[in-house]
């Protein structure tokens, strides 16, 4: 047998599906033995691989291809025969290639998704917090009003300002007044406001601001500050005027109360709590109230407001829609029980009271007891009269209790003493301040009043006796 046939039937035995190591080895050695062919000996290499391939893989029939009959996409060598390792590498080897491009790919777009993803949640978080927290770069923008022409000031149709344009035109008209103790102005015992009479210091305000041994300092709305004179004053009613030594102020106009209107719009300017030249605006609630002093129970006709009227108002202006005063303020007539609940003076009322206390310095016609008392008309007054006694009060008992008496006044030389009563003025009941005013204003000056007073005894029963007094003239603006 020729050594190429030899080698043609070990590599073509398609009969047998396992080679057989003897035959291998025969045809090893006669290939061994023939050093002439250097082309066997290579041939003898790759049976001799071969043969290590197919000792530990089984092929099937199909595996093997004739020569001449080469698939170019399965041949892999130059002696025609069909490799198989070679293709499972090679189909392995792309199939891996495109795993790990498949891997590879859909990686990269897990990381695009999530980075897509991460950019719109940062994107929806920015947008939240521009929405609910502040932003560094948020840039605020203030704009000025449009530059006056005095439209605040000019009047409508009917001749009314607007709230700014009384507010502006009134204001300048308002002072602030405070009440020392003495120059050293250490000790304040009030605050209060005051409307100017007249460009050459004349101001109006209330009675109970003023003290008549104190130190007052008055400030104007460019706030200088003067010393002011009390010119007269009048508790009854709770006005009074005072002066400064100033020129060129602006004083304010004065209206007609009986012109008031109920509805109408109206403005408190003062200096309530010592914040000068508050303002406050509301409407007219009632007209011709007459409303009594809670102090002296002098009775005065007012005009009721809405608006507000603190502590500190006291003196200062109820001013119209046209710049008008046509009230002056107190709080000794705003009722403390209820809210929104305001009175002032009419301007009707307290012009004649102001221009005689200017020209003679009191009101004429005005009497003075020279008693301090407390009525007995109402239940929280019977309470306080009952804490004086230590015992309560029949309920058929009224009068006027007699805190103290001025012993320079005529009653103080009759029989009443402090803790007694006054029952009756010449026969009339008298239980409050109004009703003792109103009998005593029958008589005249000088004129004998005659007057049943009590005392309770021991045992707590009423001890009535009869006394003759005197009123005086009052100068000194007290009650």
């Amino acid at each position: 047998m020729d050594d190429k046939d030899s080698l043609f039937t070990i590599s073509h035995n398609n009969e047998n599906n396992e080679l057989n190591s003897s035959d291998i080895n025969s045809d090893t050695d006669v290939l061994n033995n023939n050093s002439e062919h250097t082309v066997v000996e290579a041939d003898s290499a790759v049976l001799q691989e071969n043969n290590e391939i197919k000792n530990t893989r089984r092929y099937d029939d199909f595996m093997y291809e004739p020569i001449g009959f080469e698939n170019p996409h399965t041949a892999s060598n130059e002696y025609g025969y069909y490799d198989s390792s070679e293709f499972y590498e090679t189909k392995q080897s792309k199939n891996g290639k495109l795993i790990t491009v498949f891997l590879a790919l859909t990686f990269g777009a897990l990381i695009l998704l999530t980075i897509v993803c991460a950019i719109i949640d940062l994107s929806n978080s920015a947008n939240f917090f521009d929405e609910y927290t502040p932003s560094k770069n948020v840039v605020l923008y203030r704009e000025s009003k449009p530059k006056s022409d005095d439209k605040m000031l000019e009047k409508d149709k009917t001749g009314r300002y607007t709230t700014e344009g009384v507010a502006a035109k009134v204001r300048p008209s308002i002072i602030e007044i405070y009440t020392y103790s003495d120059k050293s102005m250490v000790n304040r015992l009030n605050t209060g406001s005051g409307i100017i009479l007249s460009d050459d210091g004349y101001i109006v305000t209330n009675a109970h601001v003023l003290n008549s041994e104190g130190y007052h300092i008055v400030k104007t709305s460019d706030d200088k500050e003067y010393s002011a004179e009390i010119i007269g004053r009048d508790s009854k009613t709770d006005i009074a005027v005072i002066k400064i030594e100033a020129d060129n102020l602006s004083e304010a106009v004065f209206g007609d109360s009986d012109e008031i209107t109920v509805g109408e719009q109206v403005m408190a300017i003062g200096n309530p709590a010592g914040l000068s030249g508050t303002v406050t605006n509301g409407i007219v609630s009632a007209v011709n109230r007459k409303i009594r002093g809670d102090s002296t129970g002098f009775e005065m006709n007012c005009v009721q407001t809405n608006a507000d009227i603190s502590p500190g108002n006291s003196g200062g202006a109820l001013v119209n829609m046209y710049g008008q005063v046509i009230g002056i303020t107190s709080s000794k007539y705003v009722s403390s029980s209820y809210e929104g609940l305001g009175f002032a003076i009419t301007i009707n009322e307290a012009l004649p009271i102001i221009e005689e206390l200017i020209d003679n310095g009191f009101v004429s016609g005005r009497f003075r007891v020279g008693i301090t008392l407390i009525a007995t008309d109402t239940k929280s007054s019977r309470e306080v009269v009952e804490k004086e006694l230590g015992h309560e009060l029949p309920e058929d008992f009224y009068g006027i209790y007699i805190m103290e008496i001025d012993e320079n006044s005529k009653i103080a030389e009759t029989q009443l003493e402090a803790g007694d009563f006054i029952t009756k003025i010449n026969g009339e009941s008298v239980s409050n301040h109004s009703e003792l005013y109103n009998a005593l204003k029958e008589f005249e000056i000088g004129e004998k009043i005659p007057a049943t007073c009590a005392f309770f005894d021991e045992e707590g029963n009423p001890v009535e006796y009869k006394i003759e007094f005197e009123v005086m003239e009052d100068t000194s603006g007290d009650y």
